[in-house]
C-alpha cells in the first residue's frame, strides 16, 4: 500500500512552494512523523513530516517549485519490498565473490535535466560531484545545478560507471542530456569485495555519511565555494551533521585564514589588482524567497494607489523615562525595554481611533478589524520576513518586547512557522537600525499602511521661542489611497506622534 504525501496548504495566498532539501533518501526507510525535507515559501520555511512509516519514494528533487497538492513523495507501506531487497543484495555477494568485480549488463541510462520549477526553461551544471568514470550508486548525489530560482542536487538514477556528457559551467535546456551511467548489478558486492582495494572503498562507506554528514546544503556550497573554504573544514550544525547555510556564512571569518598561512603574496596581490583599478563584476541567481518578494513589491506598486507622509517626533521623553525605568524593567521582566513597544502601543491606540488605517480591500469590500496584529519586519539571512504579534493591543510593554525578542529570533534562525508569518493588519518597519534617515516603506499587502521608523538624530529645534538640540526621529506612514483618505493618515500619523512625544498618554489612556 502507498501514501502519497502532498504539499500541504501553508498559509493564506501562498499557491507554490520549493523543495529545500531533502533529510532522507530516495529508497530510505522512514518512521511517522519522521522529518523527511525542508519545504520553502516566500515567507517561510518549514519542514515536511512523514505521514505513515515505511520506503520512501522521492517523486521532486531540490529545487523544484510545487504547487500546493501537488505530489511530493510516496511512502511503501508495505515492508514486502523491503524483505525482497535484502535477500537479493546477498545473492549478488556470493555471485560476485568469484569475480570479484559488479557485472556489466549492457543497458545505458541516460540521463536529462529534469523538470526543476514553473518557467525555467534552462539550467547550468554547476559542479560535478563525482568524476567520469566514477561507480556511482542509486540516488547518490553526483551533481549540482543552478536554476534562475535555486541550487539543487541531482541523483543518480540507477547504479554503474558514470560518464559526463555536460561539462560544469555549461547551459542546458529541461530535458538536454547531462550524462550517461553504464548500469552495473551486484553494487553491495562491490563494496564489500573491492574494499581491500582503494577506489570503491574509499567512495562506497563515505557515500552514505556525505550525503548528510559534512554535506553542505545548495546554498551552502555556493556560499563556500565563493570564499574558497572546503566543505571538509567546517562543521554542520545542521540534520545529521548537514552543512546549512548559517554554517557557510559563519565560516565566512575563516576563509582568509587559510591562504594567508599556505601564501601570504596571493592576498597582497589580489587586493593591490582591485587598488589599480580592477572592473571585475559578480552575478548572483536570486532566491525564490527573493524572486516573490521583488515580484510582490512590484505589484503593490502597480495595484495600490500609494502615497506617504511624514512627521518627526522627539523622541527625548522616551528615551528619558528609558533611561530611568530600563534596569528595573529588564530586572523585573528579564527582557529590555526597547522603542518598539513604545511605538506599538501608540499605533494599535491610533489604529482604534482611525480604523481605516487598520482595514483592507477584499474585491469590492472593505474589511474593518477591531483587533490590532502587527507585523514586524525582520532583516533575516534569507531576506526580509514580517512575523506577526496577534492582538498587541491587548498586551503590555514587557509582552510585546518578549514577543518581539522571540519572533526575531525565529526569523534569524530561519525557524518562523507559517503561522507566525500569515495575517497582520499594520506593519512597522525600522530603517533606522540601519542608518536610515528618512524612506518611504512600501505597503506590505493585503494591509493598506506601514509605519516606518528612522535613526534619530541629534538637531536643533525651536522650543517655546528657543532653539534646543533634541533627539528628533522621522516617521513615515505609506498608505493606500483608495481607502484611506489624506485626513486620516495626517491624523493617524499626527496621534503617534502625540502619543510617543508624551508617552504618560498611553498609561492613561487619553
Amino acid at each position: 500500500m502507498s501514501k502519497e504525501i502532498k504539499v500541504p496548504a501553508v498559509g493564506e495566498s501562498i499557491s507554490e512552494v520549493t523543495v529545500g532539501q531533502w533529510f532522507k533518501k530516495d529508497g530510505d526507510q522512514v518512521e511517522m512523523d519522521e522529518v523527511l525535507c525542508e519545504l520553502e515559501s516566500d515567507k517561510a520555511t518549514f519542514e515536511l513530516p512523514a505521514e505513515a512509516a515505511g520506503t520512501l519514494r522521492i517523486k521532486a528533487q531540490e529545487g523544484d517549485t510545487l504547487e500546493i497538492g501537488a505530489v511530493i513523495c510516496v511512502i511503501e507501506e508495505s515492508t514486502s519490498g523491503v524483505s525482497s531487497e535484502r535477500p537479493s543484495s546477498n545473492a549478488p555477494a556470493e555471485a560476485s565473490s568469484s569475480s570479484a568485480s559488479p557485472k556489466a549488463t549492457g543497458e545505458v541510462k541516460e540521463m536529462v535535466v529534469p523538470t526543476v520549477g514553473e518557467s525555467i526553461t534552462e539550467v547550468t551544471l554547476a559542479n560535478w560531484l563525482k568524476a567520469d568514470g566514477d561507480f556511482v550508486e542509486l540516488d547518490e548525489i553526483i551533481a549540482e545545478v543552478d536554476s534562475d530560482k535555486a541550487t539543487f542536487e541531482l541523483p543518480a538514477e540507477a547504479t554503474g560507471i558514470l560518464r559526463h556528457v555536460a561539462q560544469e559551467g555549461e547551459t542546458l535546456e529541461i530535458g538536454g542530456l547531462i550524462c550517461k551511467i553504464e548500469v552495473m548489478e551486484g553494487k553491495p558486492a562491490a563494496a564489500s569485495s573491492e574494499a581491500p582495494s582503494s577506489t570503491p572503498a574509499s567512495t562506497s562507506a563515505p557515500s552514505k555519511e556525505s550525503y548528510a554528514s559534512g554535506h553542505a546544503s545548495p546554498a551552502a556550497s555556493k556560499i563556500l565555494a565563493e570564499k574558497g573554504i572546503n566543505p571538509e573544514e567546517v562543521k554542520g550544525s545542521g540534520k545529521d551533521g548537514r552543512i546549512t547555510k548559517e554554517d557557510a556564512q559563519a565560516a565566512q571569518k575563516q576563509a582568509p585564514v587559510a591562504p594567508k598561512q599556505e601564501n601570504k603574496e596571493e592576498p597582497v596581490a589580489q587586493s593591490a589588482v582591485r587598488v589599480a583599478g580592477s572592473r571585475d563584476e559578480k552575478r548572483e541567481k536570486m532566491s525564490s524567497l527573493r524572486r516573490t518578494v521583488s515580484r510582490r513589491l512590484v505589484a503593490v506598486k502597480n495595484e495600490t494607489a500609494m502615497l506617504t507622509t511624514f512627521n518627526e517626533v522627539n523622541m527625548k521623553p522616551i528615551m528619558d523615562l528609558r533611561s530611568k525605568y530600563k534596569d528595573l524593567f529588564k530586572e523585573k521582566h528579564g527582557v529590555g525595554l526597547g522603542f518598539m513597544s513604545f511605538f506599538t502601543k501608540a499605533v494599535c491606540v491610533a489604529l482604534q481611533e482611525w480604523p481605516a488605517v487598520n482595514a483592507k480591500i477584499d474585491g469590492n469590500e472593505i474589511v474593518y478589524h477591531d483587533y490590532c496584529d502587527i507585523s514586524i519586519a525582520v532583516s533575516a539571512p534569507k531576506g526580509l520576513v514580517v512575523p506577526v504579534i496577534r492582538n498587541a493591543e491587548g498586551m503590555s510593554f514587557d509582552q510585546i518586547e518578549k514577543e518581539v525578542v522571540r519572533l526575531a529570533t525565529k526569523a534569524r534562525d530561519n525557524k518562523l512557522s507559517i503561522e507566525e508569518m500569515t495575517g497582520g493588519t499594520f506593519t512597522i518597519t525600522n530603517g533606522g537600525v540601519f542608518g536610515s534617515m528618512m524612506s518611504t516603506p512600501i505597503i506590505n499587502a493585503p494591509q493598506s499602511a506601514i509605519l516606518g521608523m528612522h535613526n534619530i538624530v541629534q538637531r536643533p529645534m525651536a522650543v517655546n521661542g528657543e532653539v534646543k538640540i533634541l533627539p528628533m526621529m522621522y516617521v513615515a506612514l505609506s498608505y493606500d489611497h483608495r481607502i484611506i483618505d489624506g485626513r486620516e493618515s495626517v491624523s493617524f500619523l499626527v496621534r503617534v506622534k502625540q502619543l510617543l512625544e508624551e508617552p504618560e498618554r498611553l498609561l492613561f489612556g487619553v
